[in-house]
């Protein structure tokens, strides 16, 4: 039996809204948990590693940020697909079509993301620094990408009406997991933090906004834009953002998992 028959074969008339959606929830989970991990955790590498190999940190940073939003807006384009065929009164998805869905989407996130971005586009590789990153590549794509679709394939097909407790779920542990991403930090002794300020500041004002926030200057870039400092209060981190701070990155909800990034010099 084919990838494809194993699919469809707990599908019959499922609203194609309704598939689309489920497979774009989970080919957009795929690209921030990569975003996530691989950019900002581990951060082996940023969307335009291979391209701009010499690029500042803006640069980087802005290219992550731009692809998370990519990200977002397929997860808005899935939750109106979604929406839309619940309001047509489709037939109400069960949950082992949701998680074969949802998986078929994950595991072709991460086969696009090799064929193309790495491969055919070369915009960057899993792990930038190693000796022999096509096996990083492969090896990268059979755990996230084959791994997902062979699950989908053997996943047991259950009949019967299903819970949305299956969505609920999955739409709680992600706003749960952005939650933890992005308070985390601040409730640990984080020995540093990074400050991206906007364009056209003198170094004089930027110095003058750091010291405000009761920290201390560990580097600064060669622009001056861009700065790892000391740990940061709560009322450090409302004093930088209001005079001209673009991203700090212990701010909850803002930075999300840059939060756990360390400054190496």
């Amino acid at each position: 039996m084919s990838l494809h028959e194993a699919v469809g074969r707990s599908l019959g008339g499922l609203d194609r809204k309704a598939l689309c959606g489920w497979l774009l929830v989970g080919f957009a989970l795929a690209g921030f948990f990569d975003g996530i991990v691989l950019h900002q955790i581990l951060q082996w590498h940023h969307l335009l590693s291979a391209v701009s190999p010499e690029a500042d940190l803006r640069f980087q940073i802005m290219s992550d940020g731009l692809f998370h939003l990519a990200m977002y807006l397929l997860l808005v384009l899935a939750t109106i697909l979604l929406v839309a065929a619940r309001a047509a009164n489709s037939r109400v998805v069960t949950t082992s079509e949701i998680l074969r869905l949802s998986l078929v989407g994950f595991g072709l996130w991460h086969v696009v993301d090799a064929a193309v971005f790495h491969w055919l586009l070369g915009l960057h590789r899993i792990k930038m620094n190693s000796d022999a990153p096509l096996a990083w590549d492969i090896g990268w794509v059979v755990v996230f990408g084959l791994g997902p679709l062979l699950l989908a394939w053997v996943l047991p097909s259950r009949s019967g009406t299903a819970s949305g407790s299956a969505s609920a779920a999955l739409t709680s542990i992600v706003l749960l997991s952005g939650l933890a991403a992005g308070v985390g930090p601040s409730f640990t002794r984080n020995s540093e933090t990074i400050v991206v300020f906007q364009r056209g500041m003198s170094p004089a004002s930027m110095m003058q906004v750091v010291l405000g926030a009761s920290t201390g200057l560990k580097w600064t870039s060669s622009d001056g834009s861009v700065w790892v400092v000391g740990p940061v209060s709560w009322a450090g981190l409302f004093r930088l953002h209001a005079n001209g701070a673009l991203l700090v990155s212990t701010s909850p909800f803002v930075s999300g998992c840059l939060a756990w990034s360390r400054f190496k010099a």
